[in-house]
């Protein structure tokens, strides 16, 4: 799928909208912001991601690692948010392993909800999206440029273990491209599996 001229900056726009003004408070910072003890704890994790690459072709996989930190949204943006909402920003590091290894290094911010009203005491669901700045030594015909952006959505679960940290496995849809800052700009699709444990 090759995103026509402006859809990408668009799309871009959009999710920056979403982290930056979604559930914002009218009244002033300090009385947005639950007290300290209400808010969510920090927290960081590690995971591994598998990817396929299915548009163009189903040619190129690639595998990465990928370190976290989860934020409570209030705290980062100074704004009122439903206590379900967080915020992540995230590292990652990799390689192809099809056709040929080639570096593939990311980062990125995304919004993380938790759908607390079907979770249980093993499933804690959550939805994600954002945004972010891609590397990739490799280049599908068309794509012009190594360094792209990267937005991303996706679907996951903690799964919720007692008296020690929570692990969680989850799908994204991956896209690439350079949102015509350069006249080559084939993007690229990808599916990926993640499956990761906080610390």
């Amino acid at each position: 799928m090759t995103l026509k001229r402006g859809h990408l900056f668009r799309l871009t726009l959009l999710l920056v909208l979403l982290c930056s003004y979604t559930f914002q408070g009218t009244g002033r910072a300090d009385e947005a912001i639950p007290a300290r003890e209400e808010r969510a704890p920090d927290r960081f994790g590690m995971s591994l991601e598998l990817a396929s690459v299915y548009d163009p072709g189903h040619t190129i996989s690639f595998a990465a690692l990928t370190a976290f930190g989860l934020f409570d949204y209030g705290k980062i943006w100074r704004q009122d948010r439903p206590k379900e909402l967080c915020f992540k920003v995230e590292g990652a590091l990799g390689s192809t392993f099809r056709p040929e290894a080639r570096v593939v290094a990311s980062i990125g911010m995304m919004a993380l909800y938790y759908v607390d009203r079907i979770a249980t005491s093993q499933f804690r669901p959550y939805v994600e999206g954002g945004i972010g700045i891609i590397y990739t030594d490799f280049r599908v015909e068309g794509q012009g440029l190594r360094f792209n952006f990267n937005p991303q959505l996706g679907i996951g679960t903690e799964l919720l273990q007692k008296n020690a940290p929570s692990s969680f496995v989850a799908v994204r849809f991956h896209h690439l491209s350079n949102g015509n800052l350069y006249h080559d700009n084939r993007g690229a699709n990808s599916l990926i599996l993640q499956i990761g444990r906080f610390f």
